[in-house]
């Protein structure tokens, strides 16, 4: 059985534009099984400092692989707002089993 595809939302606490991309994000989660991380920029100066005012950020794959240099995860699939269609198109390519409606 393949693992569960994983994406982090890069933000801050005070971002508005953050919210709204975890908002815009919960149609997919009715379509799509996916795990979420969420990760304030500001707790990690090294995110702080590669992302600085990008956030919110949409990236493939766990928090950690933020971390490692990743090139498959180097990318991130939206900046600012959603971008529904790469992102539903990601989670298909990467196994996202849909779920029943």
């Amino acid at each position: 059985m393949a693992a569960t595809p994983a994406l982090t939302l890069l933000g801050r606490a005070y971002c508005h534009l953050c919210e709204d991309m975890k908002v815009a994000l919960e149609p997919l989660r009715r379509d799509f099984s996916f795990t979420l991380h969420e990760v304030d920029v500001d707790a990690d100066a090294a995110l702080e400092a590669r992302f600085g005012e990008l956030v919110p950020v949409l990236m493939p794959g766990k928090p950690a692989d933020l971390r490692a240099d990743s090139s498959a995860n180097a990318a991130p699939l939206c900046h600012y707002f959603l971008d529904e269609a790469a992102t539903r198109v990601w989670l298909a390519a990467h196994g996202a089993t849909r779920t029943a409606r």
